[in-house]
C-alpha cells in the first residue's frame, strides 16, 4: 500500500511538472518587417542582386551574339580559326559562370553581404527573445515564421511586440501602434 501511494504521488508530481511548462511564440517575419534597418538591408541586397544579375545576363547575351556570328561565318573559316573562336566563346562563357558563382554562390559576395548586413539584426532579435523568455520564465519560444504547423495559438502568448520593443532599445523599430501584420 505504501509503495502504491508513493508511485501515485510520483506520477502526480511528474504530471504537474509537465503542465507547469510555459510557452510563447514569436513571428520573426513580423518582427523583421517592423525593423526599418532590416528592410533597408533587404532592399539594398535586392538591388545589388538585380544589378549583378543584369550584368551577367548582358554578358550571356554577348556570348550568344558571338556564337551566332560564329555559326554564320563557320562555313567560310579555316579549321584553326574555327577552333580559336570556339575556344574564345567557351572561355567567355566559363568566365561568366565563374562570375555567377563568385556573386551568387554559397560563399559568394551576396551571401557575405547578407551576413554583414542582416546577421547583426537577427542576433539582436535573438538576444531580445532570450532576454524576454528569461524574464517571463518561458520554457519554450516557438517561431511561427519557421514553418511550424500551429493550428491554433492564443494571441496572449504572442510576444512578438515585446521582442520588437526590446530590440527597439538597441536599434530603431516601428512604433507599436504603427506596426502592421
Amino acid at each position: 500500500m505504501k509503495k502504491l501511494s508513493l508511485t501515485i504521488l510520483m506520477v502526480l508530481f511528474m504530471m504537474t511538472g509537465a503542465f507547469a511548462q510555459r510557452y510563447a511564440y514569436v513571428d520573426t517575419e513580423y518582427i523583421l518587417f517592423n525593423i526599418p534597418e532590416y528592410n533597408d538591408a533587404q532592399n539594398y541586397l535586392d538591388e545589388l542582386s538585380q544589378s549583378w544579375q543584369d550584368e551577367i545576363e548582358a554578358q550571356f547575351a554577348e556570348v550568344s551574339r558571338l556564337y551566332e556570328n560564329y555559326q554564320q561565318e563557320a562555313v567560310l573559316l579555316p579549321q584553326e580559326l574555327k577552333q580559336k573562336r570556339e575556344d574564345e566563346i567557351v572561355a567567355k562563357e566559363q568566365q561568366i559562370r565563374d562570375m555567377q558563382r563568385t556573386k551568387f554562390g554559397p560563399d559568394g559576395e551576396l551571401d557575405q553581404k547578407r551576413s554583414e548586413l542582416v546577421q547583426p539584426i537577427q542576433e539582436k532579435v535573438f538576444n531580445a527573445i532570450e532576454k524576454i523568455a528569461a524574464e517571463k520564465n518561458y520554457d519554450f519560444v516557438f517561431d511561427l515564421a519557421a514553418g511550424m504547423s500551429i493550428l491554433y495559438s492564443n494571441p496572449n502568448l504572442d510576444i512578438s511586440d515585446d521582442i520588437l520593443d526590446e530590440v527597439g532599445t538597441v536599434i530603431q523599430t516601428i512604433r507599436r501602434e504603427d506596426r502592421k501584420r
